[in-house]
């Protein structure tokens, strides 16, 4: 076969997904490791046979690929090539809790209606074929309670679903009080996905230079740092202090307000009962965001710091320039195991 027979092949889904791994490789310089390698290969496999619907004849079509894995360890990379070679115009990649979001407010379209969790998802699957999850994770019982639903309901209208987490399936709600609620949503994915494991290798967090960096740890601040801080602030052109804003109808203090530049307190962001879509509402807004006062997080109660690591996986995802102010080490932040999922943030 010559060259020009070759390239008169039509490439299939998965090479076309294999190859755009490949040329995102050599353009950082990186090599993969056997586990992000096999989870491509899988990732490519699977979407293959998902469009073709290819399937064994006493088998459920695998309704989706569950990615889980320690943070560095290249999940966001290798969704992101995945994505990116779909060959799909009817694909979406969102943020968990800003997909749980928009869920919410759809069904306030259906309000008084029979099953609006069913016509929400219908629409859904009418818009979207293949549907990515970044940062898969349940916080709270109202996430618990919607999320077991929506997935059923999204599989059975043949949405094909990718996700990555920081957590295996049986994992992905630390709190036992949800364990009931949680429940339908692990032996989903345990039946109907295919679950892979980016659980060990390289850390590639160690690999960001410091343009790639996101946000600064500034501790222990002092009244010095608060002060330059608030001089910033007074030198800005269009700079407002102390202003209470509506936040999808919550009160917010902000300290200082400049442009797409926001300075706000610990206790007003976390110790007040502000949902994810509040944070995701300010961090549209305020891009750049400055929070001080944060001290040890064992001496809030656990639902100020859930917020808190909520906060910070949002912030994360929307590429929030992020500097935090803190009386102690990050080290130190959650001295004593307070919370379980603080490895992450």
């Amino acid at each position: 076969m010559t060259a020009a027979d070759r390239q008169a092949i039509p490439e299939s889904v998965s090479e076309r997904i294999l190859r755009h791994f490949r040329v995102a490789l050599e353009e950082r310089g990186y090599l993969a490791d056997s586990q992000q390698q096999n989870a491509v290969e899988h990732l490519a496999n699977w979407l293959e046979h998902f469009l073709h619907g290819h399937h064994g004849w006493f088998h459920k079509p695998t309704a989706g690929i569950y990615l889980w894995g320690d943070v560095g360890r290249g999940k966001s990379f290798v969704m992101d090539a995945f994505f990116a070679a779909a060959p799909l115009q009817d694909k979406r990649r969102v943020h968990f809790h800003a997909f749980l979001e928009e869920v919410q407010m759809r069904l306030q379209a259906f309000a008084g209606q029979s099953d609006p969790l069913e016509k929400v998802t219908r629409g859904i699957a009418e818009e979207t074929r293949l549907l990515c999850f970044d940062e898969f994770h349940v916080h709270d019982i109202g996430d618990a309670m919607l999320l077991g639903p929506t997935l059923q309901q999204l599989v059975d209208a043949g949405v094909g679903l990718v996700c990555t987490s920081n957590y295996p399936p049986s994992a992905l709600c630390t709190d036992p009080l949800y364990g009931e609620r949680i429940r339908p949503v692990v032996e989903l994915i345990e039946k109907r996905f295919e679950v892979l494991a980016l659980d060990n290798g390289e850390d590639y967090r160690q690999r960001l230079t410091p343009l790639d960096r996101w946000g600064s740890y500034l501790w222990p601040a002092s009244s010095v740092d608060l002060g330059l801080l608030r001089k910033r602030f007074e030198l800005g052109s269009q700079t407002i202090f102390d202003q209470v804003l509506q936040v999808n109808y919550h009160p917010l203090r902000v300290r200082a307000q400049d442009g797409d530049h926001a300075w706000l307190d610990f206790d007003e962001l976390f110790e007040h009962p502000h949902s994810a879509a509040d944070y995701l509402w300010l961090i549209e807004r305020f891009p750049y965001m400055a929070v001080s006062g944060l001290g040890p997080l064992r001496d809030c109660p656990d639902d100020v710091g859930k917020r808190f690591l909520n906060f910070i996986d949002i912030a994360y995802d929307r590429h929030l320039k992020l500097q935090l102010y803190a009386s102690v080490a990050l080290e130190q932040l959650a001295a004593g195991d307070t919370l379980l999922d603080f490895e992450r943030t």
